[in-house]
């Protein structure tokens, strides 16, 4: 209670499915395909919470939209490389054999959020099957963007991210900045600097029946340097910014922070080719 005591002190006025929808309808998400990360607490107090702005980020699309968010499930990932926390080794095997099989309709998504977890719940959503790195969508266009969703590479060319780089979606960064960009992801795959590597990933799935540990060899991923690609991104003039209740929100398009963060990750990161 006291936390949201504080929050109510510290804005003017509430924000309300309406106020939300009237001040992402001049987001430019109309008939857009838009994916979206954001942060309920970033906005202040909202009426109603994350459905409220499930609501108005539905109503500001309109019917002809798709809206997209990414819906991660990490706590179906190998225990060994857990660190946010890290389990005992001794419980490694014990979770491995006893994890449940990633389910579309069932699995929560883990650290993504009250917004994305209410929005995976919306009737009209459908989700991909990746067991980790699954995406959800709801909208015209929902069913071509998340399917099919291969298990690697997970990120890249053939996964929801390519569809939304072909098909000129654009990027809704609600109360975030670009360090949680999935779009990034995409950009490190078509990247070329000398240390890119690959790690193994893990999870349970049905496989003929059966429930089987299955492993992958995926690109490793690091986000240690997204916030200064998108720093970098903005102060080229890629991005719009305004005011979504007591949040920033930025706008972009995909293909524009992936083309340019990927010639910023052959420069930049370790091993460039440009060194």
């Amino acid at each position: 209670m006291g936390s949201e005591a504080g929050t109510i002190d510290a804005v003017e006025r509430p924000a309300t499915v309406g106020s939300l929808t009237a001040e992402l309808s001049g987001a430019g998400l109309a008939g857009e395909i838009t994916i979206v990360h954001s942060s309920l607490s970033s906005l202040g107090w909202v009426a109603g919470g994350a459905q409220a702005v499930v609501e108005a980020l539905l109503a500001a699309a309109g019917p002809s939209a798709t809206l997209v968010m990414p819906t991660q499930t990490g706590q179906l990932s190998d225990p060994a490389a857990w660190g946010d926390p890290p389990v005992p080794a001794e419980w490694i095997h014990a979770i491995r054999d006893g994890l449940p099989t990633y389910d579309s309709d069932l699995t929560p998504t883990r650290s993504m959020g009250a917004i994305v977890e209410c929005f995976r719940s919306h009737p009209e959503t459908v989700r991909s099957a990746h067991p980790l790195v699954s995406f959800a969508a709801n909208g015209p266009l929902a069913r071509r963007i998340v399917e099919p969703h291969a298990l690697t590479p997970a990120f890249g060319e053939p996964s929801p991210l390519g569809r939304l780089y072909d098909l000129d979606a654009q990027v809704l960064l609600l109360g975030v900045d670009h360090g949680i960009n999935t779009s990034l992801h995409l950009a490190e795959h078509r990247a070329d600097w000398t240390d890119k590597a690959s790690v193994q990933t893990g999870a349970p799935m049905i496989v003929d029946g059966k429930r089987q540990w299955v492993t992958e060899s995926d690109l490793d991923v690091d986000e240690s340097d997204f916030i200064a690609i998108g720093d970098a991104f903005a102060a080229s003039g890629g991005e719009r910014s305004f005011a979504v209740a007591n949040a920033t929100a930025r706008r972009c398009r995909v293909r524009a922070i992936v083309d340019y963060s990927a010639s910023w990750m052959s420069r930049h990161r370790p091993g460039s080719l440009h060194d």
